[in-house]
C-alpha cells in the first residue's frame, strides 16, 4: 500500500491510462461507425480523466491562491466581485491562468499553438 493512500496499486490513474490504451490499441482499430465515434470519444475522456488526476490536486492549489490574492475565497465570490466591479490586469492574469489550466487537462493541444 502506497504511503498515506488508502487503495492498492495500481493507482486510478494508472487503471485509467490501460483502459485507455486497450480501447485506442485493440478497439478502435477493429470497430468502425458509431462505434468507431464512441470509441474515440471515450478515449478523449479517459484521457481527460488522467490529466486531471495528474494535473487536478496542483491546479486547485493554484486556483486558491489567485483567488485570495484577488480578495476572495471562491469562484462564487469572485463572480460576484466581477459583477460589483473588480478589474484590473491581476483579474485578467487571474482568469487566463484558470482557462489555461482548465484547457491542459480538456484539450492540451489547444494551448500548444503559436500563441500559447
Amino acid at each position: 500500500m502506497s504511503q498515506g493512500m488508502p487503495h492498492d496499486v495500481p493507482s486510478a490513474a494508472r487503471l485509467v491510462a490501460a483502459v485507455r490504451d486497450f480501447l485506442e490499441s485493440d478497439v478502435l482499430p477493429v470497430v468502425e461507425g458509431r462505434i468507431r465515434f464512441h470509441t474515440r470519444v471515450a478515449v478523449n475522456v479517459l484521457g481527460m480523466v488522467e490529466r486531471e488526476l495528474e494535473l487536478g490536486p496542483a491546479q486547485h492549489a493554484a486556483h486558491l491562491v489567485r483567488l485570495d490574492e484577488l480578495g476572495v475565497a471562491s469562484d462564487a465570490e469572485l463572480a460576484a466581485a466581477i459583477r460589483e466591479g473588480l478589474e484590473g490586469p491581476d483579474l485578467v492574469d487571474a482568469l487566463t491562468a484558470a482557462v489555461r489550466d482548465k484547457l491542459a487537462v480538456a484539450n492540451p493541444g489547444y494551448t500548444t499553438g503559436p500563441e500559447a
